[in-house]
């Protein structure tokens, strides 16, 4: 009965319970501090779903990497929840400030945020596979050799500095209000949990439109230009329009098909993946 409901139930409870109490306390005023609270009881469900129905139980297992991959979460939410903090100061002298839709509702305020980040996301993302010097950046998050999550944020800050300008900065211009920005930060966090994680949950045909786990394996594939698909964070609404949408049903993934193939013996510590895209560059 408990996997049946976390196969069913775990998606719409992220996607619709999490994220809909972020929104609800975000419209009552609640700041940053509540959205901490949030993504903590995020990361723990997912955590709980993870042992409850775990798609590959030996991704349940530490490979001398639950430290690093916690300093790269702190790290990089911290750099997504300080974003937020500075958009009054960067409201201060945006020309364009004043354009926002604040006559929608909340909620709606929110969904528009999404599409919008989504795009800019995905753009950035599909240009970290093209262009050399931010694929060294990028690469980081892709030495991964199990798929649960806190690979989400397993990224080099650089680099998910990269993906939050492309996501947020035309949400800047239109003068995003500090509460909605907020609550994407938060459905960032969730949603990478949920695009990562080792829960073997069905959504049915929505996973092809929602860029969730399923889809987002065949994105770690280690075999170079293989995993050149499925870059949305959000939905796969731009893959499919960009043609680089890809799926199958009958696939399954163990820790030998992730990571990278021409790499591997790319650095695991911490520290050591900080340095190694400056290191490439100076060789």
């Amino acid at each position: 009965m408990i996997r049946s409901v976390v196969r069913y139930g775990y998606v719409p409870f992220m996607l619709l319970g999490v994220n809909g109490s972020a929104i609800a306390l975000a419209s009552l005023g609640f700041g940053e501090l509540c959205m901490v609270a949030v993504i903590v009881v995020a990361v723990l469900c997912s955590f709980g779903a993870e042992r409850l129905l775990p798609y590959a139980p030996d991704w349940n297992v530490a490979q001398s990497d639950a430290g690093r991959d916690t300093a790269h979460s702190f790290v990089n939410e911290s750099l997504i929840l300080l974003s937020v903090a500075v958009l009054p100061a960067l409201a201060a002298v945006n020309p364009l400030d004043g354009h926002w839709p604040s006559a929608l509702p909340f909620v709606a305020q929110v969904l528009m945020s999404i599409l919008v980040a989504d795009l800019g996301i995905t753009l950035v993302h599909l240009a970290s596979h093209k262009v050399g010097w931010m694929w060294r950046f990028h690469s980081v998050h892709h030495s991964v050799t199990r798929f649960y999550g806190l690979n989400g944020l397993m990224k080099h800050p650089v680099h998910q500095s990269l993906e939050m300008a492309g996501g947020v900065l035309p949400l800047i211009l239109l003068g995003i209000p500090v509460p909605v920005a907020s609550v994407l930060a938060t459905c960032v966090a969730v949603q990478l949990l949920l695009q990562h994680s080792n829960v073997d949950y069905s959504v049915g045909v929505l996973g092809r439109v929602l860029a969730l786990n399923r889809g987002h394996r065949f994105h770690h594939l280690k075999w170079a230009g293989v995993g050149d698909v499925n870059f949305g964070l959000f939905t796969l609404i731009w893959d499919h329009l960009l043609g680089t949408y890809s799926f199958d049903p009958e696939r399954r993934f163990v820790s030998a098909d992730l990571g990278m193939a021409a790499e591997p013996n790319y650095p695991t510590r911490y520290f050591a993946q900080l340095a190694e895209p400056f290191r490439r560059s100076a060789s």
